[in-house]
């Protein structure tokens, strides 16, 4: 898949993290049905190979679906083999080259101007700004477009709707939001809220690329 290409056009990755196999099935489905294009699984995740496996049977071939929190090349392998076509890796490391072996788009963690330079020496295809809160939110973001114009910013961590889009006025190519959209619905939680969430994203991302 072109992974820059669609962070550049669908601008919101939904990071799904649950403690039940089932009811985070139940959260990728659904984020799907309610528009939101880029969703990864956290392998940190309860059971998060086989969540992979059974989102990729519901959703098709042709759905972007990512596994996140890949550490080393056996999670690269185990996701891509699940059936993820995108990798996301909270910092550097071996999965990192791992996936451009497997010919996998990978959006590489990273904290520094310094590593989003070796990031994309390793061959990132994009740059997860983790964690974007702590790192001093979108002023931050805005400072990094200096030195780096062009490169495909992705930050991640603390992002809730008001940051969103302004992680985005900032300069963001897109933004990756974990609990403040999904919540605990990847626990077991309400799946009508979490579509009330959804909803609400997706139209902050869409008012923000106007």
């Amino acid at each position: 898949m072109e992974l820059q290409a669609a962070l550049a056009t669908h601008r919101l990755v939904a990071i799904v993290r649950g403690s039940d196999a089932d009811a985070a099935l139940d959260t990728v489905l659904t984020l799907a049905e309610e528009g939101v294009e880029l969703i990864e699984v956290s392998l940190t995740g309860a059971d998060a190979l086989t969540v992979i496996a059974r989102a990729r049977a519901a959703l098709g071939a042709a759905r972007p679906l990512g596994a996140g929190t890949v550490l080393t090349a056996a999670d690269a392998r185990a996701a891509r083999d699940a059936g993820a076509d995108f990798l996301v890796t909270p910092a550097l490391g071996e999965a990192v080259g791992t996936a451009r072996e497997l010919e996998l788009p990978v959006l590489a963690g990273v904290f520094t101007p310094t590593e989003i330079v070796a990031a994309r020496s390793l061959g990132a295809t994009a740059l997860k700004i983790f964690p974007a809160a702590q790192a001093g939110g979108p002023a931050y973001l805005a400072a990094l477009r200096g030195p780096f114009p062009h490169e495909p910013l992705v930050p991640v961590g603390g992002v809730d709707e008001e940051a969103a889009r302004a992680y985005l006025a900032a300069g963001a190519t897109a933004v990756g939001v974990g609990s403040p959209l999904v919540g605990d619905a990847a626990d077991g939680g309400s799946l009508t809220a979490l579509r009330t969430r959804a909803r609400a994203f997706t139209a902050a991302v869409r008012e923000a690329t106007r």
